[in-house]
């Protein structure tokens, strides 16, 4: 009962929060003073506040929806930096809750095997702070968050699954939120920039959420869309992200329960649409070759023994049949705006293209941008963490200081010119490390019921730590992409211990379901 109570306050809760952010969204948008805004915001963040050192738990899925629509505050205030840092703060406050309730011996915590290559590759970034080829610490203590803040949320991600009946609520809430994002993306797409963003956006936001690319033959002009967030590369890869937890949900869901999944199939449906509308090449491409990696993950690890692998041929079906649905919705009703992508996509992508940029941007791009970073003179110790990162511009606009001026297009380039050749090379060792204690997590479930969320897990920090960040340190250090990699690697390894009974009991439990 007491649990029951718990859940349901919860739930309240994030319904409350939800509708409060509907009202500011609606003072936004109707030109309410930036102050009366502000202050409402700060209520709203104190409430959050309490209900975190009261509930560590609930405080956690309100700082998820902030974390999340955080941007759109952000767009329609001018860009104001007091808003950027309430997520950190929000999730400072959940470390230290949840750090009083482990003292006290009520959450569980474990070591990850990868911790130590981990601790060193942290110990050098500290280090790298101090850089004398860095003109600020500043540039130091931004690198350093974009790092490493988030990485606390795998302890915080670890305990909020006390029980397999925490996983349901964990997942609809975070597919529920991508529906929503999702659907405001292609509504974007379709009418255009003036939907969710302000008349007058902040100069240094104005090319990010305003971004368009022509096709280079047809020359049809395509609006990419942020959707809630600053940036039309941010809202892309959130897509990216959902789709894969989405199709790992949708098999957990069906291997174990038939309620909840039209929520889930339904969130697919609107997140694949968006990823067509969305215009990021990238995202199109990865979806579709993790679609087809995925399904066959998936036939690998299904509990054949127990007769329930006809469940998981069906989540592969119906995520396939709402892809394809959705798809279709956007070529019956918008044509033009799907014709118009098709284009682009097909005239960029295409290896019969004559501008076909596949290649170049898979390969050669990224390779000459890793060369690159050895053309700089301290590419042997680098020049500091985050002088070559996200939000650089913003540090030296405090400092008064033109931005430092050094960096390359390439992740592994990037930690090359921070930290260093060191920095690359203990990057790979504690990532190595991870993937390995993940992957062992994930063949330690397969035949269970949780082996399709630990996959899709397993593949999303894959993707990201190797070829996204190969490509360039940007997808790493997006703050939504960062907090869900440390939190989600929690709840991966907390799945073997909500297996209380065999793997063998747990599936034979769930055909009984």
């Amino acid at each position: 009962q007491i649990g029951q109570d718990r859940r349901l306050r919860g739930i309240l809760l994030l319904a409350g929060l939800v509708g409060i952010t509907w009202v500011l969204a609606g003072w936004i948008l109707t030109g309410a003073s930036e102050q009366l805004v502000l202050t409402a915001l700060g209520i709203v963040g104190v409430l959050i506040l309490l209900t975190i050192l009261r509930d560590w738990r609930t405080g956690f899925y309100l700082f998820i929806v902030w974390l999340l629509f955080e941007d759109l505050a952000r767009k329609y205030l001018g860009n104001n930096m007091v808003i950027y840092f309430g997520k950190d703060v929000l999730v400072g406050v959940t470390y230290l809750a949840f750090f009083l309730a482990w003292r006290k011996g009520k959450e569980p915590s474990f070591r990850p095997k990868f911790l130590m290559p981990l601790m060193m590759f942290l110990w050098l970034g500290i280090a790298q702070m101090f850089n004398p080829n860095s003109t600020s610490q500043l540039y130091g203590l931004l690198g350093a968050k974009l790092y490493f803040f988030y990485i606390p949320l795998m302890w915080v991600g670890y305990a909020l699954l006390r029980e397999e009946k925490d996983i349901q609520p964990f997942l609809y809430i975070n597919m529920g939120l991508a529906g929503v994002i999702a659907l405001l993306g292609s509504i974007q797409a379709v009418v255009g920039p003036g939907f969710l963003n302000p008349a007058e956006l902040a100069p240094e936001l104005r090319q990010l959420s305003t971004m368009e690319r022509a096709s280079p033959i047809t020359g049809q002009i395509i609006f990419r869309p942020t959707s809630v967030f600053v940036s039309d590369g941010r809202f892309a890869w959130y897509l990216f992200l959902m789709w894969v937890l989405g199709f790992g949900a949708a098999g957990y869901l069906l291997l174990r329960t038939m309620r909840g999944r039209k929520l889930i199939f339904l969130a697919i449906g609107l997140v694949t649409a968006a990823i067509v509308l969305s215009g990021a090449r990238g995202t199109l491409l990865y979806t579709m070759g993790s679609a087809l990696v995925m399904a066959a993950a998936f036939l690998w690890g299904a509990p054949w023994k127990w007769g329930q692998a006809y469940r998981t041929v069906r989540a592969i079906r119906g995520a396939f049949l709402l892809a394809a649905v959705g798809v279709v919705a956007l070529l019956s009703f918008y044509p033009e705006a799907v014709g118009a992508r098709w284009a682009f996509y097909s005239e960029t992508l295409s290896p019969d293209s004559t501008k076909s940029e596949l290649g170049w941007r898979a390969w050669g791009y990224p390779i000459k941008n890793l060369e690159l970073a050895f053309e700089h003179e301290e590419w042997m110790y680098g020049y500091g963490i985050g002088t070559s990162s996200l939000g650089v511009q913003y540090v030296s606009r405090w400092l008064g200081e033109k931005p430092p001026g050094i960096g390359v297009e390439s992740g592994f380039g990037t930690l090359i010119v921070e930290m260093g050749i060191l920095g690359l090379l203990l990057w790979l060792v504690w990532v190595a490390a991870a993937l390995r204690a993940c992957w062992q997590v994930v063949r330690g479930l397969r035949g269970t019921v949780f082996f399709p969320v630990a996959f899709a897990i397993f593949w999303f920090a894959l993707l990201l730590l190797v070829p996204f960040t190969y490509m360039g340190m940007q997808p790493y250090q997006n703050f939504v992409l960062n907090a869900y990699l440390w939190l989600l690697l929690g709840v991966l390894f907390r799945l073997p211990k909500l297996l209380e009974k065999g793997p063998g009991e747990a599936v034979a439990a769930a055909a009984q379901t």
